[in-house]
């Protein structure tokens, strides 16, 4: 079994560990009514815009969501989270380096004994969500599982949609898809936009992520019999009729959005496998990126 296999099986236990982690800690995470920003690098970012969205729709603040290296210094905030599962990333530690003592920081990591523990004002360490792979699965969703029950609105039928999620059969045909295509609406977006990553990360595959109403707008003209349509939530009403009458396949979500993730990464996997290909070690990439100081790795 590769360790991405048997990371991804995992996750309802470490949502269970990161929800209690939520009360515990609570004040190392921002407050009803400030306003956020959360950032991260790669898989971290789009689980940033994820909770940022979830955040701000549920009326606790106003929340943005940046790539660490893209955060506007112009604006003000009353706190900065930074996700980072190494807490070793150049570009989030330079961004908590330079709000020092500007803005308060946080950061939610898995590795206690990372820079970004003396980098941030608070920390709330995930060690039970560690990965072994390359590829981030159990570490991301367990810190949004963190977001999602500090804001009152994760409860155990997501679990329980996620162990639905890893036991059912993933649908053949799926594997055999040339082209992957996965589309969200509000928090869910983000979501869409990790499977594509995860997609891309582990199988080499050729995936795209979209907001489902903009999938009309241009991308749908790249459908055919060999590109599946995922949708992470409630689709847009007659997207799933347009899609068909295209050839390709529609898969609607059924489950939390959370756990369509997991059944995304599984198909990730399942991609890989067909193709020969490892998915802990995906070409081209490492834990962690991090940089000199002229700017190379």
């Amino acid at each position: 079994m590769s360790h991405i296999t048997e990371e991804l099986n995992s996750q309802p236990e470490c949502w269970t560990r990161a929800a209690v982690e939520a009360t515990r800690r609570a004040h190392a995470l921002p407050a009803p009514g400030e306003r956020v920003a959360i950032v991260g690098c790669g898989t971290s970012y789009f689980m940033a815009q994820a909770a940022a969205v979830l955040r701000e729709s549920a009326g606790h603040g106003e929340t943005d969501a940046f790539a660490a290296s893209e955060f506007p210094h112009g604006r003000s905030y009353d706190r900065v989270l930074a996700l980072t599962r190494s807490g070793t990333t150049t570009e989030v530690l330079d961004l908590l380096g330079e709000l020092k003592g500007r803005t308060r920081t946080a950061a939610i990591t898995a590795d206690p004994g990372a820079p970004v523990t003396g980098a941030a004002d608070d920390l709330v360490v995930l060690d039970f969500a560690d990965e072994r792979s390359v590829v981030q699965t159990r570490f991301a969703t367990s810190a949004f599982t963190l977001l999602r029950a500090h804001l009152g609105l994760h409860t155990d039928a997501v679990a329980a949609d996620a162990r639905t999620a890893l036991s059912t059969p993933l649908r053949p045909e799926l594997v055999e898809c040339g082209q992957f295509t996965f589309l969200g609406r509000g928090w869910t977006v983000g979501l869409a936009s990790e499977a594509g990553l995860k997609m891309r990360e582990a199988s080499l595959s050729w995936t795209e992520a979209y907001p489902a109403m903009e999938y009309r707008h241009g991308p749908i003209s790249i459908t055919t019999r060999a590109t599946a349509t995922w949708m992470f939530g409630p689709a847009p009403a007659g997207l799933a009729q347009q899609v068909a009458a295209t050839g390709g396949l529609w898969i609607q979500g059924t489950l939390d959005p959370l756990a369509e993730l997991v059944r995304a990464q599984r198909l990730a996997v399942a991609v890989a496998a067909a193709r020969g290909l490892d998915p802990d070690r995906p070409r081209h990439l490492t834990r962690s990126v991090i940089l000199n100081p002229a700017g190379g790795e």
